[in-house]
């Protein structure tokens, strides 16, 4: 069984380091002139699928707006993630999920094993229940040659800065030391971020392989003073994994920011975009233009 962090590397090896978000805003359905119900989410997702399933490397639906229209949207969701994982997308749910003993078990059921309706490639996580409580989600996707992405600093700093930047005392925590990923020191000066990132360091260090399959999220429109308030930049940043960026392009978020901010971990990040490449559409050539030249766009400042 192939693990999902060599499965990513070797994505992006083949087609660029670019995660293209499935975000079918009511207001983008209408943009496409399309019903906001479930048919237009099907004709919706359709498209993006046919244009962008052979090229990009990761396809990132978030749940939420297929939740919104019932069970019909469930359905369309599953039919999206079949259809985008046969046509070789690694696919990553963006669920942002979080709870504890059985129902995260449930969870992860949910999203994790190969015969559930709704099994994908890796999903975003909650920690901020405590990191242990995303063990069963953790435990399954390493049995199961699944990824977790674990939500870090996220890209909403007015809602987010006074939880992910709080300090916490390392030892009560049940964290590694966030600059090494070994035992906590009980350093109270940790960010509960970077308390967040050193559990996800240890757990890919504890899995032993060459790239880790637990990732974080990062917000690619965080500064470095941002990063350095919550005690993570630089070396800090390498987690053993991926490290989600979301924010590329209508969030504010462009690949030359990406490459200072993620400098030492470059080859780690995978930059996510949405809203720029779906307004592109419904054209479906004009959709793979604006992935094609985002991902190129990329490659060109991880050169630098």
């Amino acid at each position: 069984m192939e693990r999902f962090g060599a499965r990513l590397q070797q994505a992006t090896g083949r087609r660029g380091p670019l995660c293209v978000g499935i975000d079918p805003h009511p207001s983008l359905l209408g943009a496409w002139g399309l019903p906001d119900d479930a048919g237009g989410l099907a004709a919706f997702c359709e498209t993006v699928v046919d244009a962008l399933a052979e090229e990009v490397a990761v396809l990132k639906p978030q749940s939420a707006f297929f939740e919104r229209h019932g069970a019909a949207g469930i359905a369309v969701l599953e039919q999206t993630v079949r259809a985008a994982r046969s046509a070789g997308a690694i696919v990553l749910l963006d669920v942002k999920r979080g709870d504890i003993g059985s129902t995260a078990q449930a969870y992860a059921d949910a999203y994790l094993l190969a015969a559930a309706p709704l099994s994908v490639d890796a999903i975003t996580v909650n920690p901020y229940l405590g990191f242990e409580s995303l063990r069963p989600f953790l435990d399954t996707a390493r049995e199961h040659g699944g990824g977790v992405f674990v939500l870090g600093l996220t890209s909403n700093p007015s809602e987010g800065t006074g939880l992910q930047h709080a300090r916490v005392a390392g030892a009560d925590s049940g964290t590694g030391d966030p600059s090494t990923g070994g035992p906590s020191t009980g350093d109270p000066s940790i960010s509960a971020a970077a308390a967040v990132l050193a559990s996800v360091r240890a757990e890919n260090a504890v899995a032993g392989a060459a790239v880790g399959s637990v990732g974080v999220v990062v917000g690619a429109t965080l500064s470095e003073v941002d990063l350095a308030s919550a005690g993570i930049g630089g070396a800090g940043l390498d987690v053993g994994g991926p490290v989600l960026a979301p924010g590329l392009g209508a969030q504010g978020g462009t690949a030359a920011d990406v490459s200072r901010i993620f400098g030492s971990v470059i080859e780690q990040v995978l930059p996510s975009t949405s809203r720029d490449v779906l307004s592109a559409g419904p054209d479906p050539a004009a959709l793979r233009s604006a992935a094609l030249w985002q991902r190129d766009v990329l490659l060109e400042a991880f050169r630098v």
